[in-house]
């Protein structure tokens, strides 16, 4: 321990308290966990604007902390529209649309392209501004969370009983040692404990770079027309970038999207370019609050885990924002990491259990960042591509307007209706789950297909009592029976489960509603709501099963 230095002891200490590391905690706690969370910006110091959008497999999760009403409740106004609008300017001529509700419609209005969703909570646009705020006085609130704010994480030790994490804070200066059992970097880009583990991130460095300004226009909304969307893609040969609605009245996020040639070149005119993607003149007054311009990669980390310390969020990986998947891809990896630490803190699981975490989220990372990378790169090539009669009052203009506008609402409609990325991706080589030789159905960014097969997420369906099932699932593993065939085998894991200390909640809820995918009487399902195992042809092992799902690769305990 250093002379003079603050002492403090926890269970897991975290480094950042955006979003993701802020989930961490709360979900910890949840779970009797206890975490110190360090963060650079001072409590309620107001976070960037980068992040617009809650996926709906974040939402499931938040309704499982008890969060969903509470995000769900904030963001853009009630009645504002989600809709997704391509116009030659934002102020322009409207080329097409995505229909997506607003708050007060999100449960009622199933007419747009993720309307048919199977899920109790479906996706919600929400800035981070006013995301993480709520996040962070609900972490504030548990008592087994200690935030620290205005705290530099400056490095760690690790021995074979836990690790030592260094900080100091920046208004005092008064050095911190914080002991714990195990570190998360959830610390972003420049991820201090991603440097400290020896992860290299690699992939593509440069793909488009951006200039990205928050603006106060309180005069734009009555420029969009009879019905304001949530984000609009401007097309036209001058300028081309997306707006975002920040507050649904006077705040706005300008992308404006720059090749790599001008960006280099460094002459790119902030306001003129604001000016071309808005359609407005030099008589147009708005105010510059903020600008972060960015370089959008597809760079994944060679590793998420050394040791005691794991990374998770921008830590591990970076990619072209699209399909709103760099935030709620953080998230996943946090939740996926979560009751794996909670079980290896609790004693009933192996500490090789958190071999899994790296095992399942970096393939499933690298597979996002691919899907966002070449659908940035489509949209690249169709800006590359727009006709020239594009913004021409002619017959020959108006073809040309019907044309950009079905191919632009084809190829985003898969961002922002992405079903593959939230409900269709899967474990397919984690050492926790029981595989039994069935390959789980391919999936892209808007397309998957309902599957029971091991590391699937566990489909959706409604109770007879009104319930989703995932509010019927325990906090940890969940014995699905479905048949009361199946009565001796469920009996047979209960009792083996107990046997080696594992925590198992029995759910009995028969055949009634439930959809035809479920083919098995039995499954049991993580805490993350995948599939670790269901029952088949062959000879039920309970004592490997339960061993397995232990992350006990010696195998069970004798008898």
């Amino acid at each position: 321990m250093g002379a003079g230095a603050k002492q403090l002891r926890t269970q897991v200490v975290i480094v950042g308290a955006g979003p993701v590391g802020l989930l961490l905690a709360t979900d910890l706690a949840k779970r009797g966990i206890r975490t110190v969370v360090m963060e650079l910006r001072g409590f309620m110091e107001p976070p960037s604007v980068k992040c617009n959008h809650v996926s709906a497999r974040t939402m499931e999760q938040l309704r499982r902390l008890g969060l969903a009403e509470t995000v769900r409740s904030t963001g853009l106004p009630t009645d504002h529209s989600n809709d997704i609008a391509f116009r030659l300017t934002t102020t322009g001529v409207e080329l097409s649309r995505v229909h997506i509700p607003g708050r007060a419609d999100r449960y009622t209005d199933t007419t747009g392209p993720d309307g048919w969703w199977p899920t109790p909570e479906p996706p919600h646009r929400i800035n981070q501004r006013f995301l993480e705020p709520l996040l962070a006085r609900h972490a504030a609130s548990l008592p087994e969370v200690t935030l620290i704010n205005a705290c530099e994480f400056t490095g760690f030790t690790e021995n074979s009983q836990g690790i030592v994490a260094q900080a100091h804070l920046l208004g005092s200066g008064q050095a911190l040692e914080i002991s714990g059992s195990y570190i998360v970097g959830c610390d972003g880009a420049r991820s201090t404990l991603r440097r400290a583990i020896g992860a290299v991130l690699e992939g593509t460095a440069v793909i488009q770079h951006v200039q990205s300004t928050l603006i106060k226009a309180p005069a734009l909304l009555g420029r969009l027309g009879e019905r304001p969307a949530w984000a609009y893609y401007s097309l036209n040969s001058r300028r081309c970038g997306t707006v975002f609605a920040i507050d649904g009245t006077q705040e706005w996020l300008v992308h404006n999207h720059l090749d790599v040639e001008e960006a280099e070149a460094g002459n790119v005119d902030r306001h003129a370019s604001i000016r071309a993607i808005l359609g407005v003149d030099e008589d147009f007054q708005y105010e510059v609050l903020s600008h972060e311009d960015w370089i959008a990669r597809r760079l994944v980390a060679d590793r998420f885990r050394n040791g005691r310390a794991f990374i998770c969020g921008d830590a591990a990986h970076l990619w072209i924002p699209q399909a709103g998947y760099g935030m709620n891809a953080g998230i996943a990896d946090c939740l996926d990491l979560s009751w794996m630490l909670a079980a290896t803190l609790q004693g009933w699981a192996s500490p090789d259990l958190l071999d899994a975490y790296e095992a399942e989220r970096l393939p499933i990372t690298n597979q996002a960042s691919h899907f966002a990378m070449n659908h940035g790169l489509q949209k690249i090539k169709m800006r590359h591509s727009l006709p020239p009669a594009l913004e021409e009052d002619s017959p020959a203009g108006a073809l040309a307007r019907a044309e950009v506008g079905s191919r632009v609402y084809d190829l985003n409609v898969r961002q922002f209706c992405c079903a593959g990325l939230n409900f269709g991706y899967y474990y397919d080589a984690s050492p926790v789950i029981v595989y039994d030789g069935e390959a789980p159905p391919p999936y892209g960014m808007d397309t998957f297909t309902p599957s029971i097969v091991p590391g699937c997420r566990m489909p959706h369906f409604w109770l007879p009592d009104g319930r989703s099932v995932y509010d019927a699932l325990g906090d940890g593993y969940t014995l699905v029976q479905l048949d009361r065939r199946a009565d001796a085998a469920a009996a047979a894991l209960l009792q083996e489960a107990e046997r080696q200390g594992m925590p198992m909640t029995r759910l009995h809820i028969g055949r009634d509603g439930v959809p035809d995918v479920y083919t098995s009487d039995l499954l049991i399902c993580r805490p993350d709501q995948h599939v670790a195992w269901r029952s088949g042809p062959a000879r039920l092992d309970a004592a490997k099963v339960v061993a397995t799902l232990r992350g006990d690769a010696a195998g069970p305990p004798p008898g």
